[in-house]
């Protein structure tokens, strides 16, 4: 039998990436013209809700990517809002990365950093299209804790002075 090798990225391993806002901006742009071009597989994202009394829910997202990428995987995302009070993080998550081809799986990852790295970049290209040619302020609804990526880029926004 083959062997599989798992790919394990920690929190660390991500943030170690050191990613440029350009770079998280590019790929999210490559993503959503896949999309556009019928190249993804997005399924509706699902909720599930812990009977443990918490203040949280944990979502779950699937798809599937297809060009060089040729990736299928599952992110599920705890959003439990009183995790400050631990010292933790609002939202939590692990990606689970396989084959699309034969359902090996590939890797997993620590998806808290690259969750709001998306959030952020999403915002930065859409805005980069449907913004104003020269925008003062920009305003993002949902980013949490931290700026946005790319929000704070002239690349993002030519012209943008602010972020809130």
């Amino acid at each position: 039998m083959r062997e599989i090798y798992l790919t394990y990225l920690s929190r660390l391993d991500v943030a170690a990436a050191a990613l440029a806002d350009g770079e998280i901006m590019g790929a999210i742009e490559a993503a959503l013209a896949m999309q556009g071009r019928g190249e993804t597989v997005i399924e509706p994202r699902v909720h599930l809700v812990p009977n443990a009394g918490a203040e949280g829910h944990f979502n779950v997202l699937r798809g599937a990517i297809g060009g060089d990428i040729g990736l299928a995987g599952v992110k599920v995302v705890g959003d439990f809002v009183g995790n400050y009070r631990l010292g933790l993080p609002s939202e939590l998550g692990l990606l689970c990365l396989f084959d699309p081809a034969t359902g090996a799986p590939a890797a997993v990852v620590d998806a808290s950093g690259i969750t709001e790295m998306r959030t952020g970049a999403v915002t930065a290209v859409g805005a980069k299209y449907l913004a104003p040619k020269s925008p003062k302020v920009l305003g993002h609804i949902g980013a949490r804790a931290a700026p946005p990526a790319g929000t704070n880029s002239p690349r993002a926004s030519p012209g943008n002075s602010a972020s809130r």
